[in-house]
């Protein structure tokens, strides 16, 4: 316990006296934006982060808890795509005055629901594109643009964005997977620190094995 407070993912401010950098759930307005407890962003505002959000099309950006969204990340839905089966990619439905209905969804090219795992980071201007999931543990690079899924405990970068390397060994990834600390209480996180940062990772993998 910091300063006598325990850690409170109901708070907006996590730091004190410093208003750019939130934490991301008692934010949220959208319902079809979904975030876990105290993942923030290095922003007063989260929701100007998602761009082409339209309640007409459904989709959900769901994210897990305690990632780290850096400053100008966007995470653009599905309403930005245009349909692209016809002579004309123009979307007359969005605007006034022009005579068309919505198309039907299966002439849209949708990609579902973005999801993003627990203790994700994503690194500063990063481009999340519609229907990507990134998984567990991932890490984005910096101005990457992410069309596709991303395997978890990975370091991926670029654009588009592609894998550099595996953050640990498909055993310590298996670990961590079935280990799960982000669904621990607050009181068991706080003594799991010590392990979570530890950069001794052959002592992480053996607490780990006698923990699970």
């Amino acid at each position: 316990m910091k300063n006598g407070k325990a850690p409170d993912p109901a708070v907006i401010h996590p730091i004190p006296g410093y208003d750019n950098e939130i934490y991301i759930k008692p934010t949220i307005q959208n319902p079809n934006i979904i975030v876990g407890d105290f993942s923030y962003i290095a922003d007063a505002d989260f929701e100007s982060h998602v761009t082409h959000h339209y309640p007409w099309i459904g989709d959900k950006l769901i994210i897990g808890k305690f990632c780290q969204i850096a400053a100008g990340v966007e995470f653009v839905m599905n309403g930005a795509n245009h349909q692209m089966n016809a002579v004309t990619t123009f979307p007359f439905y969005t605007l006034e005055g022009w005579d068309m209905a919505l198309p039907a969804m299966e002439n849209l090219p949708l990609k579902g629901d973005t999801v993003i795992g627990n203790d994700v980071w994503i690194g500063q201007h990063a481009t999340i594109l519609p229907g990507a999931h990134i998984g567990d543990g991932a890490i984005i690079g910096a101005n990457s643009v992410v069309g596709s899924d991303v395997e978890p405990y990975t370091i991926v970068a670029g654009d588009p964005a592609r894998l550099l390397r595996r953050r640990f060994d498909a055993e310590l990834t298996a670990l961590l997977l079935r280990f799960k600390w982000w669904e621990k209480s607050i009181e068991e996180i706080n003594a799991l620190i010590p392990l979570l940062t530890c950069s001794d990772l052959e002592r992480v993998r053996e607490e780990l094995k006698a923990r699970l």
